[in-house]
């Protein structure tokens, strides 16, 4: 399934050991190298003041409408702890606010959100605000991961320009909704029942 990444801001993190939610999700640590969530900033009277409050998502047993199931508090690690997540937020690496170009200079617009799986937390999608002027026709421009060929720290650099991307979408959401008269029809699951010989119907 796919969710967008501003909506688990302020997800409840519930604990097996304590039985109910000991800290909600803050901001997302995005890899841009694999523009994959590898974390989550975590806020609550619990972790505030603490220094392990990030939340490896390694450690999530379930993400679902209640929120994200881990364990235990103890699950919660300390920024130093694991150096993959440490090098990533030293980037300040944030998807938000990047400009969108073509490979040949077109500027798309800017990303005010994305979307992710739910089960591996890989960006699937660019939600990018459009310039204003192109914005009338369609204010968002959903971008998907096949498109972007490069990420910056200022811009994500795509190959196709707006237009091919919109037919692209357009062709790929289409179902067709009428019946096809050349397919063949479905065998029955039985087979009818055989007349009887005449001659055994008299014994």
């Amino acid at each position: 399934m796919l969710v967008r990444g501003s909506n688990f801001t302020n997800t409840p993190i519930l604990s097996l050991q304590a039985g109910g939610p000991i800290a909600w999700v803050g901001d997302p640590v995005v890899d841009p190298d694999s523009l994959k969530i590898i974390a989550f900033s975590t806020t609550g009277p619990l972790v505030n003041k603490a220094p392990a409050n990030i939340l490896d998502v390694n450690s999530i047993r379930e993400y679902s409408q209640y929120g994200f199931v881990i364990d235990s508090i103890d699950e919660l690690v300390e920024r130093d702890d694991v150096v993959k997540i440490s090098k990533v937020m030293d980037l300040n690496f944030f998807l938000p606010g990047l400009k969108v170009e073509s490979k040949k200079g077109s500027k798309m617009g800017k990303i005010t959100d994305f979307t992710v799986t739910d089960n591996d937390f890989m960006v699937q999608q660019l939600i990018v605000k459009r310039p204003v002027i192109k914005s009338f026709i369609d204010p968002e421009l959903t971008i998907p991961r096949k498109e972007i060929v490069e990420v910056t720290d200022y811009k994500v650099i795509v190959k196709d320009e707006e237009k091919t991307i919109l037919e692209k979408a357009k062709n790929e959401d289409f179902v067709p909704n009428f019946v096809n008269p050349f397919r063949k029809k479905p065998e029955p699951d039985y087979a009818p029942a055989q007349n009887q010989n005449p001659d055994e119907q008299d014994n």
